[in-house]
């Protein structure tokens, strides 16, 4: 049996206890994600509209849900933009309607007082969120706080970003991503992608040309919802050009 099942649900909806995970692995206690609320004692409802995803390698239940409006999660993979510095944060933009997150300097692997890095403004970083309220700033961190490194996190150098909506986001940061454009790419062409879940993609392709075409590529099987055949295709068409 998957570790990882979907379910359709209605805001509103009360989960019962079978349809949430029990934990199979080291984490003994429910995370709830996005789009569901606990009421006490026991009882879980849907806020939102969407798919109820659980995991119980990972004893997580979340709604995954389309929506125009990213909303910070603790937990969350995203890409921040620096909007300046302060005493001890970086000032980071996650969108143009989300609150202004904090990136503390210190938050980096390595970092002390004196090798804090220097982020001149518009520098764009792969974070994590560490918490996320309606009444706080978000924060954000570069490094796993388990191991104290950065786990794949931090200045996104050269390349270039692209919008995406946030359930093709969510889309490529699954853990079996199926995007059969990128497969086909990936064969011939070296490059990097990353993902933000507020709805960014960093590319690096190295050659402005090839970077360029694969960002407005994703965009494309975005906007107009590619399937297998018309990714292929379009990834043939790429592979001409470049």
């Amino acid at each position: 049996m998957a570790a990882t099942t979907t379910t359709l649900v209605l805001p509103g909806d009360e989960i019962p206890a079978s349809e949430l995970p029990t934990g199979t692995g080291k984490r003994k206690t429910l995370k709830l994600g996005p789009g569901l609320q606990h009421i006490p004692p026991n009882t879980v409802v849907t806020t939102v509209a969407g798919a109820l995803v659980t995991d119980n390698k990972k004893n997580v239940a979340s709604v995954e849900f389309n929506s125009g409006r990213y909303l910070p999660y603790a937990g969350d993979l995203v890409i921040a933009t620096v909007n300046g510095s302060a005493a001890e944060n970086f000032n980071c933009l996650l969108t143009p309607h989300t609150p202004p997150a904090t990136l503390p300097h210190l938050a980096f692997e390595g970092a002390t007082k004196k090798t804090r890095p220097q982020l001149p403004q518009t520098s764009l970083v792969y974070c994590r969120v560490v918490s996320a309220g309606k009444d706080s700033s978000p924060e954000l961190t570069c490094v796993d706080p388990a191991t104290g490194k950065s786990e794949g996190l931090g200045l996104l150098k050269n390349g270039m970003v692209f919008k995406v909506s946030l359930g093709m986001a969510r889309r490529l940061l699954a853990p079996k991503a199926d995007l059969p454009l990128l497969e086909s790419l990936g064969g011939k062409v070296g490059f990097e992608v990353t993902v933000g879940r507020n709805g960014l993609v960093h590319v690096d392709g190295g050659a402005v040309k090839t970077t360029l075409a694969i960002g407005q590529a994703i965009q494309t099987v975005d906007e107009q919802a590619l399937g297998e055949a018309g990714q292929k295709k379009l990834a043939a068409s790429i592979l001409k050009n470049i």
